[in-house]
């Protein structure tokens, strides 16, 4: 039997979580005993918490857990002797879940939490909770089949909450990859909202900070931009994807890309901006972006961050951050129909599109998204 929660956030927050799985369940789905209550998710919460501020060997824990029974999970492996769900055991565990994409599973009976084994496959609207670092949570949904990206619903760290607005006001005019960390598209992994997501991922991986712009293809407009010469050019490589119906040409594309998307977050950590086109061709890195000469000083920008709670905020340019966000916004100010992510050394990340509505550049603060 599992005591009373005593990590506060988990009770704060909990209905909310509840709320939001049940929004997200298909009613013609008949079983539904993976969608958690409010009692579950402050339990589960309460004790992943616990968990992190342990220590293993001298190791902070990175642990993944889900909430579902054996019967609904594929690729799993069972334990002969179910494990009481407590964070001593969760940090005992936690070794073998540290590589991305596998679980460890608990489920309860009659009202007994227990860690039945592992999984590498879960069903849609899954609850999964990660361990990131100490004190830090991140409540997570499986969204859609073979989506590698997990939506973020909810991200704790001590007594901050951060609850994901999904129907937040600047969903109205913004770019494809937010829709896509929200679980609003659909697109499969080698669609350009999907690719924009890894190329976020993969960005952030270096910590060192990184800038990326994502300019139309077959339009050299964007060099009006940048400072010349231009260090690092390359020349444009187009991959065509192989047939439907190709399941090795398909695997061997894919495996393709994921390496590219590596190589392009790599080359994101050298000074200055890593430029690709719209259709995914590396075109430059290590550029230096420079007012265009047709083009004002950006003045103004709008900042949103899609949480509940937040508020839109209209900001001189000279204070949303450092030289990189302050580059980005006036490379999208001059070239309306790019794109700039910026990654921070500190993890925020934010990206910059040209709003049409509001007539000024739009800043995106996604990392709660992106962890």
């Amino acid at each position: 039997m599992i005591s009373e929660p005593t990590y506060l956030a988990a009770k704060l927050v909990s209905h909310r979580i509840a709320k939001h799985f049940e929004k997200q369940f298909d009613h013609r789905d008949t079983d539904r005993r993976h969608i958690p209550d409010i009692p579950v998710i402050e339990i589960l919460i309460d004790t992943a918490f616990w968990a992190s501020l342990r220590r293993e060997e001298g190791y902070e824990p990175k642990i993944s857990l889900a909430f579902l029974p054996p019967d609904l999970a594929v690729n799993r492996l069972i334990f002969r002797h179910p494990q009481r769900f407590t964070p001593y055991n969760l940090v005992k565990l936690s070794p073998a879940v540290v590589q991305p994409g596998i679980h460890l599973g608990v489920w309860v009976e009659d009202d007994n939490f227990y860690i039945w084994g592992t999984t590498h496959e879960v069903p849609t609207h899954t609850m999964i909770i990660e361990v990131a670092e100490a004190g830090l949570l991140v409540v997570k949904q499986k969204h859609r089949d073979h989506a590698r990206k997990f939506v973020n619903v909810a991200v704790l760290k001590g007594n901050q909450i951060k609850v994901i607005e999904d129907n937040h006001w600047g969903l109205t005019d913004c770019p494809g990859i937010l829709s896509a960390l929200l679980g609003f598209s659909h697109a499969r992994d080698d669609q350009p909202e999907s690719i924009l997501v890894q190329l976020a991922l993969a960005m952030r991986s270096h910590g060192r900070g990184a800038l990326l712009l994502v300019v139309p293809a077959n339009s050299a407009a964007w060099q009006h931009s940048i400072v010349k010469p231009i260090n690092y050019l390359v020349e444009p490589h187009e991959m065509l994807p192989p047939s439907e119906n190709d399941e090795s040409q398909n695997y061997l594309y894919t495996d393709t890309l994921r390496k590219m998307i590596a190589a392009v977050g790599g080359y994101s950590a050298i000074d200055g901006a890593t430029v690709i086109t719209q259709d995914h061709q590396l075109l430059a890195f290590g550029a230096k972006i420079a007012r265009s000469p047709h083009a004002l000083p950006v003045a103004q920008i709008i900042i949103t961050e899609p949480v509940a709670g937040s508020a839109m905020q209209l900001l001189d340019a000279t204070t949303i951050g450092g030289t990189r966000h302050l580059a980005a916004a006036q490379f999208v100010n001059d070239q309306h129909d790019s794109l700039a992510m910026v990654a921070s050394q500190d993890g925020t990340f934010t990206v910059f599109s040209w709003s049409e509505k509001e007539q000024m550049v739009h800043g995106h603060r996604i990392d709660t998204l992106l962890m």
